[in-house]
């Protein structure tokens, strides 16, 4: 038996928890941006994934205009930061409504550095910066999808085997259904198969 829903005689915030927690676990943009006054932003978006590697593009979503796409509208630039498990009281508090005049980098106590290509800063402790100048938006009812060109990309050492990221030293925090977050717990490793292969597979 199921429960069969349909979405256009839902009220939108029940069909956002629906979704939200069918949808899961969803990676972490934790985004920094900075204002046309100055004024340097960060706050996690849980609607973000890559678009394209040819040329290098990610996207993440900002349901309402939030100040990480003003931010972006007015300068052209951001960063996707990794969100990484040891900073996850950190990273829920940016996700706070400070003012726009509000730095969370101060507000929560969390290290700056600077970025390479674009004027947004970094967050020091996270171990990847993706870091990225605005390709397009897209509007979508209440929700604009920011898509990003990653010009730039630093990686921690410490996360790296043989020059390649690893997931186990990353520990990235994901986002579940309401106020649930998710790390990372078993990793399984599965090739895929060729169809030439397909037969002697089965």
């Amino acid at each position: 038996m199921r429960t069969e829903l349909d979405p256009a005689g839902l009220d939108p915030t029940a069909v956002y928890r629906l979704l939200t927690s069918t949808v899961v676990p969803r990676p972490i943009a934790w985004v920094s941006t900075v204002s046309a006054d100055g004024v340097d932003n960060l706050a996690p978006h849980s609607f973000f994934t890559v678009s394209s590697v040819r040329p290098p593009i990610v996207q993440f979503t900002s349901v309402g205009r939030k100040d990480s796409l003003r931010n972006v509208e007015a300068t052209g630039q951001f960063v996707v930061n990794f969100a990484p498990e040891s900073l996850f009281e950190e990273i829920n508090k940016t996700a706070t409504d400070f003012p726009h005049q509000v730095s969370e980098f101060d507000a929560v106590g969390l290290g700056r550095e600077p970025s390479a290509r674009v004027a947004a800063p970094r967050v020091a402790g996270s171990p990847v910066a993706l870091e990225c100048e605005l390709h397009s938006t897209l509007l979508l009812g209440d929700s604009t999808v920011v898509f990003g060109r990653v010009v730039h990309i630093a990686i921690d050492d410490a996360v790296l085997d043989q020059g390649h990221p690893e997931v186990t030293r990353l520990r990235p925090l994901t986002r579940l259904g309401k106020d649930e977050w998710g790390t990372l717990g078993e990793v399984r490793d599965l090739r895929r198969i060729r169809y030439a292969d397909w037969s002697a597979s089965n």
